[in-house]
């Protein structure tokens, strides 16, 4: 009769869903007061009779049960530490802006953007159909997203496995290896199948032919079987190998997000260093008393010429003067006032902007020479910051003035600095730099502020 009660209020306990939280006594490892350790329970009858004839796990045994599907799908899943990655942790406005104290319609654009991204990603999280491709540069939050997407099926009860694309090559070469624990055929059909794939940072551009036919025949089995993947890389859509291009551009079945709307352009700005960022006109100091009044006029012309370009970009303007007289603060004033109104500004410091043009070359570019060449000379405001300071090889003089001159001829807004005379540019680019009808060119008589140091050189004012 004992034994009878005992599996009536078994079978009350275990018939429910929901199950209840622990008991003190059993966190603490004592006994299961319901199966008395047993893990089952014999069910009730419709008729409110026990069914002797079988057994059903005690709800400490489905507890343990969950417990160790969490562990195993926790560990199925790859995340690792990227399981902090949440949307509880990820603003829908993404990023804060570098200029927190503008609040311009760029700035709002961007939020709307990355919003419309994040609740795009939270929908798949929560249905996941076809494939999501999140697009951007790195650091604009494309891996936190799709690690948001990756935890959210993990709190499901769902698998899911992340993977980046270089770490997915590493493991199938690996598992070749006769000591792998993980055969390739068993590595790759788990990938293949898993219901939802997240692949981190997929590129084919500098994979070799044994690297883009696995990815190949992974992401078309993918396709051809409708399995959802979460896929992340910062390769524009249009530079994608053409085959599978030709996936994602099925809408029907693919979502294409691009996270991040900033341009190559603006990712690279030099104006992304926080130095750079702080120089405004505002923290300016153009009265520098300690001068000699000739001096702060100078420099008191020079900063009007700056202001006014500023909020009127047209023509060139090219300051001269040794380091630290404060023609750098002016040109990152004059890009920050820009993008303080939401224009569009390119500030790079010339050796910078010239590695740039060589990495182009690399296999590893996400752009190609030409692609990169158009878009800046194109930029509707070009800042070049210590011109002169770069290599003078034959390449770069070339480089620097096929730019300049493009400019020239199109009539394109520009700042230069440099500590060089007029004299000691190339002719060709000198030349253009003082036609009066586009350029005003500034030297600054100010000495380096930072030690007042007397300038060596003193260019003409054209």
């Amino acid at each position: 009769m004992a034994q009878t009660n005992m599996s009536r209020a078994n079978t009350d306990t275990s018939s429910k869903d929901n199950v209840p939280s622990p008991s003190t006594e059993e966190d603490a490892g004592e006994i299961c007061p319901v199966c008395k350790g047993a893990g089952f329970v014999h069910p009730a009858l419709d008729s409110g009779q026990i069914d002797f004839s079988r057994v059903v796990p005690c709800r400490c045994s489905k507890r343990e049960l969950r417990k160790k599907k969490t562990e195993y799908l926790e560990k199925y899943s790859n995340l690792g530490s990227l399981s902090q990655l949440t949307f509880d942790n990820l603003s829908p406005k993404g990023k804060t802006s570098r200029h927190p104290e503008s609040r311009h319609n760029r700035d709002e654009e961007s939020q709307e953007h990355f919003a419309r991204v994040y609740h795009a990603a939270k929908g798949f999280a929560d249905n996941p159909q076809g494939w999501l491709l999140l697009l951007g540069p790195c650091g604009c939050g494309k891996t936190h997203l799709a690690c948001a997407i990756a935890n959210h099926r993990l709190r499901l009860g769902e698998p899911v496995f992340y993977i980046s694309t270089a770490d997915l090559l590493d493991h199938l070469r690996s598992a070749f290896n006769s000591t792998s624990d993980t055969s390739y055929d068993e590595l790759f059909e788990q990938v293949k199948n898993v219901p939802l794939l997240i692949l981190d940072d997929l590129t084919l551009g500098s994979a070799t032919t044994w690297a883009k036919e696995k990815l190949e025949q992974l992401l078309n089995h993918r396709f051809n079987t409708r399995l959802a993947t979460v896929i992340t890389s910062d390769v524009p859509l249009e530079r994608m190998d053409e085959r599978l291009r030709g996936h994602l551009t099925d809408n029907e079945f693919c979502q294409v997000w691009a996270v991040d709307k900033k341009s190559l352009l603006e990712s690279q700005d030099g104006l992304e260093l926080e130095l750079l960022r702080n120089m405004t006109f505002d923290n300016f100091d153009h009265k520098r008393l300690e001068l000699p009044s000739e001096q702060r006029q100078n420099l008191h012309q020079a900063f009007n010429l700056a202001v006014e370009f500023a909020r009127s970009p047209e023509g060139w303007l090219i300051f001269q003067g040794i380091n630290g007289c404060g023609k750098t603060h002016l040109a990152a004033a004059i890009a920050n006032y820009q993008l303080a109104h939401g224009k569009p500004v390119y500030f790079v410091v010339v050796p910078d902007l010239l590695d740039h043009l060589r990495s182009t070359f690399s296999p590893d570019s996400k752009i190609s020479y030409d692609e990169f060449s158009e878009k800046l000379k194109g930029v509707p405001l070009l800042i070049l910051d210590d011109f002169g300071e770069q290599s003078a090889t034959p390449w770069a003089q070339e480089k620097l003035y096929q730019l300049i001159n493009y400019r020239y001829n199109a009539r394109l807004p520009m700042v230069v600095t440099t500590c060089l005379s007029l004299e000691e540019i190339e002719t060709r680019i000198s030349s253009r730099m003082v036609d009066p009808k586009l350029s005003v060119v500034f030297n600054i008589t100010a000495p380096d502020y930072r030690g007042n140091i007397e300038p060596v050189r003193r260019a003409k004012r054209y």
